[in-house]
């Protein structure tokens, strides 16, 4: 599993990152985890649990973990 931190980025930032690592991962990667923070992360940890935010065909779900500070994209 790849891992994106996105601490320090803005929304803007993040999304873009997201959508480029996204697209550049191989077919065979099957998950993304996504580290965004949760106490001053509330903005990028929106943009990543919002299924309307992040625009990818590959992207199926999104899995909740018990680290409210990450979230884990599921891709086909």
């Amino acid at each position: 599993m790849d891992t994106l931190d996105l601490h320090g980025y803005s929304v803007g930032e993040a999304k873009k990152i997201i959508e480029q690592t996204i697209a550049r991962m191989p077919k065979g990667n099957q998950e993304l985890k996504v580290i965004h923070g949760y106490r001053n992360g509330d903005a990028i940890k929106g943009l990543v649990r919002d299924r309307f935010q992040i625009r990818s065909k590959r992207l199926v779900r999104r899995k909740l973990t018990m680290n409210q500070g990450e979230t884990i994209l599921v891709l086909e």
